[in-house]
């Protein structure tokens, strides 16, 4: 069943307490694909007023009985969407039994089943899908929970907590009985069962207790999961290490599903995870694969304490978990680098998915402050504003107060709100307090939404040894900030860090003119008004004046808006200690070569590739002394939407014309040096992910995906090659990706081989799909065949299916938001094609759907005849009679912008 009722919006400032509390809930689940039996007994507290009625919460539940104290109760009155009693004691024990039909839920939220096993996933509003609730997260109770089942059908029963007793029933059925200590909301209960093997390990915590690590799978993924068990274990150590948190249940459970929605959800104990983040061996997962999978255990586990100890009061507060989860798993990972550079290298990754993905977001209509002031679809808003900007706030905490100040308000925000659903103005008060730190003006990076834009520009006194940096910040309204009646905008408090080099390109002591003497060689500035003059002082006296590195490490998510020349960027990127700010030299130099590109080829000149630009990547490219990693980094062009963003009005087609004649030009003016990269950067012996091996396989496979585009016939040979010899999936993935986007002669016959190889493992056929979603289409000689017309034939593959969201992406969404050129063809058939998938989509998985119908958020972005056959597609998708809530919102801020 949909939900395709006219949306209600949710605001932030109507808040109210929840009328009732929950003590303890008594859960009885008697599964059953078409008709499973729920029964929940509830012990209800009175804490609002004496005659407000209990509004629960239930979707698609037949309602069975109401019992009171153990008497039938009538004085109730259930609607589509809620269950209101009326009449009720101060205290008392309230029972409801409701049927539901978990095989029919193709929504993937709530009670469902998958490939014959039972999961459920409850985040934000899914535990209303198996019983009535007041489902929301400021009500936190204690959870007993029986399972039964049919024994040959699901021999493993799993929930939240810990294991009270098991065991038959008649009629072949068995039960299992789960009780979980903690105080939790409903939308991190959990339950699993089914047909399922597992992988375990005892562990001692730094305390000296015993913890029980379990890894359950279907079956044939068992040898599957060793990654993912070590990777819990890093993750248990280093939060025991760095915040001295420890495990505080007894065990811990992760199972995978191959039918999910997101990638994995942190239900207390037991967290449920896509197959695509646990399951990995070398012959089937990719060096990214591997990282993601660490990455993403380390993000669930994380979220015991920061999510499930201490959760959000209302679903505005989401980045209270999220983003400070995804702070604390970005650390994690870049520890596990092993080195600066890795560190480097993984900050470099987070911000350029920050800059590709979430500042578009931020200047579109779906444009939402870090905890949004309102809502249609709490479900549309798991946005990467909320995740990866929320990630990037709790970071400049960190900028700001130190990584031991951080500390403190991490120590000081648990022992005040252990056990307790708070908001993110608790969370800045534990920081502040924790610090002696007036942070009430940091309060409007949660307030205010857009990227703001820092202009800086600086006066160099060379007689005195003094230069005075300007800085300016402004941020336009954006998305719901537009409405007429909004306040004005006030200034952010900005960590702005910065240093300045020398002609020898040494990094100088600096001393502001308040000071007494010179600390340190990078600084965070305070940044707080409008306008703000920093005057540094004690530099070498010359003519000549130091170059700022200006915001180092990203330390904050702001544009930089200072006109270096391309001599000044190239200093930067050969000399700059700051690693990040050496690779933001390279990016803008490449920018800014691309974009020039751009124009010729929408001028119709012919098309030069700058001597100065190759020079420049040959240094990078044959610099022995710069970890693989990071040369990879650097040696990435900026991505076809990231150029579409920078521009007034993007052109797709010209945009790809330009980086391929690049890429192409790149590949081909420094052969000599990306054949010899390659070959210097083989991993001999066994695959292994750590970091130093991936590092090389990066970098040479970097390579060879250049070598290929260089057209010449024996670099297309060797990628033929390295697919035919590789041992692991990494190197094998790579040189199809090679063979396929460079249209060399074996293209064809690599994809039906990768295809016959792996056909039986469905994460391995996604990348089969995927790749063929976002290919080139074809030009110049190849022309013909378009991808779009490749995408609607594998459709009809007898191994795609539309219901499961890892397939449906791995297609639709690779080709509508990872293959612009092809997506925004002039002929509006991509537009079209995406509203036959976002229809489709939103008649089973209305979650998926609203995902998909993201893409169309920058419509107004593009050049007149696109824009035109881009509104007439969001106008057909709004027009659907039975559009779901989710939908409605995405497509309806997006015509409304």
């Amino acid at each position: 069943m949909l939900r395709t009722d006219t949306p209600v919006t949710v605001y932030r400032k109507d808040y109210t307490p929840p009328a009732f509390a929950i003590d303890h809930v008594d859960l009885v689940l008697d599964l059953d694909p078409q008709r499973t039996i729920v029964t929940s007994t509830l012990k209800l507290q009175r804490t609002g007023a004496a005659d407000a009625p209990l509004v629960l919460s239930g979707e698609a539940l037949e309602l069975v009985g109401i019992k009171l104290d153990g008497q039938p109760f009538t004085a109730y009155r259930a609607e589509d969407d809620t269950l209101t009693l009326t009449g009720l004691p101060s205290q008392g024990t309230l029972e409801i039994t409701v049927a539901c039909n978990p095989a029919a839920n193709t929504t993937l939220s709530g009670l469902y089943v998958s490939n014959g096993n039972f999961f459920t996933q409850c985040e934000a509003e899914g535990f209303r899908r198996i019983t009535y609730f007041l489902d929301r997260p400021d009500v936190m109770t204690t959870y007993r929970v029986t399972l039964r089942a049919d024994r040959a059908a699901c021999p493993v029963l799993l929930s939240n907590g810990n294991l009270l007793s098991q065991g038959d029933l008649p009629d072949g059925r068995h039960e299992a009985v789960w009780e979980d200590p903690f105080r939790k909301p409903s939308y991190l209960f959990a339950l699993v069962a089914g047909k399922l093997e597992r992988i375990e390990e005892k562990i001692l915590s730094a305390s000296g207790k015993e913890k029980l690590l379990q890894v359950w799978v279907e079956p044939q993924d068992l040898e599957k999961t060793r990654h993912a068990m070590d990777s819990l274990i890093h993750s248990i150590r280093w939060d025991e290490r760095r915040f001295g948190l420890e495990l505080d249940l007894d065990r811990f459970m992760i199972v995978a599903v191959g039918d999910f929605n997101m990638g994995a959800m942190e239900n207390k104990g037991l967290n449920i995870f896509n197959t695509k983040y646990v399951l990995a061996n070398a012959q089937t997962a990719t060096d990214v694969d591997f990282a993601n999978i660490e990455s993403v255990v380390a993000h669930e586990y994380f979220h015991n304490w920061t999510g499930n100890r201490v959760t959000c009061r209302d679903w505005f507060q989401l980045s209270l978990k999220e983003g400070l989860t995804v702070f604390r798993d970005q650390e994690f990972s870049a520890d596990m680098m092993g080195s600066e550079s890795g560190r480097a290298v993984k900050r470099i990754e987070d911000v350029r998915v920050l800059r590709q993905v979430q500042f578009p977001e931020d200047a579109g209509p779906m444009a939402h402050p870090v905890r949004p002031d309102s809502y249609e679809e709490i479900n549309n808003f798991y946005t990467v504003t909320v995740y990866e900007k929320g990630a990037e706030v709790v970071r400049m905490y960190q900028t700001l107060l130190g990584r031991d100040g951080f500390r403190r308000g991490m120590d000081l925000y648990f022992k005040r709100h252990d056990g307790q659903a708070v908001t993110c103005d608790d969370f800045r008060a534990a920081m502040a307090d924790a610090n002696g730190r007036d942070l009430k003006q940091f309060g409007l990076w949660y307030s205010q939404a857009g990227t703001p834009v820092v202009s800086a520009r600086t006066q160099w006194d060379g007689a005195a040894g003094a230069l005075t940096l300007t800085l300016t910040q402004r941020c336009p309204k954006v998305g719901i900030e537009t409405k007429a009646g909004t306040p004005d905008k006030q200034p952010f408090h900005i960590p702005f860090a910065l240093g300045l080099i020398d002609a020898a390109g040494n990094d100088l002591p600096l001393q502001l003119d308040s000071e007494s003497q010179a600390a340190g060689t990078t600084r965070v500035l305070d940044f707080t008004q409008a306008e703000q003059t920093f005057r540094f002082v004690g530099l070498p006296k010359g003519a000549r004046a130091p170059l700022p590195s200006l915001l180092r490490n990203f330390s904050a998510p702001v544009i930089v808006d200072y006109e270096y020349t391309d001599a000044e960027l190239t200093f930067l990127l050969a000399h700059d200690t700051d690693a990040f700010n050496r690779w933001e030299a390279g990016q803008r130099l490449a920018t800014r070569a691309l974009l020039q590109l751009v124009t010729d080829a929408q001028a119709q000149r012919e098309l030069k590739l700058d001597p100065a630009l190759v020079a420049a990547f040959r240094t990078v490219l044959t610099d022995g002394s710069l970890n693989p990693a990071f040369r990879e980094q650097a040696l990435m062009l900026p991505a076809e939407g990231y150029l579409a963003e920078r521009m007034g009005v993007a052109d797709p087609a010209a945009i790809h014309r330009a980086r391929l004649f690049m890429r192409e030009g790149l590949a081909r003016a420094l052969k000599a040096e990306w054949l010899a990269a390659y070959q210097a950067n083989a991993t001999p012996g066994d695959y292994s992910p750590d970091a130093d091996a991936m590092a090389k396989r990066a970098l040479r496979n970097l390579s060879l995906g250049y070598l290929a585009d260089s057209g010449d016939a024996d670099m297309q040979a060797l990628a033929d090659q390295h697919y035919q010899q590789s041992d692991n999936m990494t190197d094998r993935f790579a040189a199809l990706s090679a063979l396929v986007n460079s249209f060399a002669p074996g293209r064809e016959h690599a994809l039906a081989d990768f295809y016959e190889r792996f056909e039986d493992d469905a994460l391995v056929i996604d990348k089969w799909f995927s790749l063929q979603g976002m290919q080139r289409g074809e030009v110049g000689p190849h022309a013909g065949k378009r991808t779009i017309d490749t995408v609607r034939a594998l459709m009809e593959h007898p191994a795609f299916n539309l219901r499961n969201p890892n397939r449906a992406r791995s297609l639709i969404f690779s080709f509508c938001s990872g293959n612009p050129a092809q997506f925004h063809a002039a002929d509006g058939s991509g537009y079209a094609f995406w509203a036959d998938q976002v229809l489709a989509l939103d008649a089973i998985n209305p979650q998926v759907a609203a995902r998909l119908a993201r893409v169309m958020d920058r419509w107004q972005k593009y050049e007149i005849p696109l824009r035109d056959r881009m509104r007439a597609a969001l106008e057909r998708v709004a027009a659907a009679p039975t559009l779901s809530r989710d939908v409605r919102e995405i497509v309806g801020k997006a015509l409304a912008s």
